[in-house]
Parts: C-alpha cells; sequence; structure tokens
C-alpha cells in the first residue's frame, strides 16, 4: 500500500539553523532516504521551499481568491514529503518514526487514495 509522510516543523533559514545542524540536517535527511530506498520502499522524496514561496488558492462565494502563504496560520510548515509502498500501515508508521524531523515537529502518515499516472488514475476512490 502506499503512503506519503508528511514532514511538518517549525521553518527555520539556514542562517537560523547554523552551519553545523545544517549539515547534520542534510547528512540525516540524506541518510533517511538512503534507506527508505536501499529497503525499495520509496517512491519519491520532495523537499519543499519555504512556505513563504506558497500561493493558495480558493472560491469562496463563487469568487476566486489567491492567497500569499501557507494555507494555515501555525509555527509548523509542511517541509516536504516521502511517498513510499510498504505493507501496511504498522510498516508506514515504523517507516514515519524513523524520519529525523519526528523529533521536532510532526509526520502525518497518510494513505494514497489514487494516482495519475501514463495518463490515468489508478487505485481506490478516495476515503470520505
Amino acid at each position: 500500500m502506499r503512503y506519503t509522510l508528511l514532514l511538518q516543523y517549525p521553518e527555520m533559514t539556514a542562517d537560523d539553523l547554523g552551519p553545523e545542524a545544517l549539515e547534520e540536517g542534510m547528512r540525516a535527511f540524506a541518510e533517511y532516504a538512503a534507506a527508505l530506498d536501499a529497503a525499495g520502499v520509496l517512491q519519491s522524496a520532495e523537499v519543499l521551499h519555504p512556505s513563504s514561496a506558497t500561493t493558495t488558492v480558493r472560491v469562496r462565494d463563487g469568487e476566486l481568491v489567491v492567497q500569499d502563504g501557507p494555507f494555515a496560520d501555525t509555527k509548523e510548515q509542511l517541509g516536504g514529503t516521502f511517498v513510499i509502498e510498504v505493507d501496511d500501515l504498522d510498516a508506514a508508521l515504523a517507516w514515519a518514526t524513523k524520519a529525523p524531523s519526528v523529533a521536532w515537529g510532526a509526520v502525518e502518515v497518510r494513505p494514497v487514495a489514487t494516482r495519475y499516472v501514463d495518463g490515468a488514475w489508478h487505485g481506490a476512490q478516495p476515503v470520505r
């Protein structure tokens, strides 16, 4: 089953972190991605630009609303994702607990309902 691990944590710049912490974080995430890949479960990984680069689009009362910034006003922001293919939720949770950012943020584990590949949707219908 496919799961997306959504990494949420407080945003900090490279200057906020300092060179040692930045290097350690990059090393930790590289090792985590390599471990997922070596286990044959990694489908993709994405590191996102800071939430300040976000644009949120909504339609409210028939009007398009375009907002600069993230959709939520929180201290933690979505910083990246890992998409993995594992046997079940327990396996996905086991990998989530190994994400470096779990120590300072949250890792949301969400099953993938459908995915678009080669011009068609595949998988079950989304859970409502």
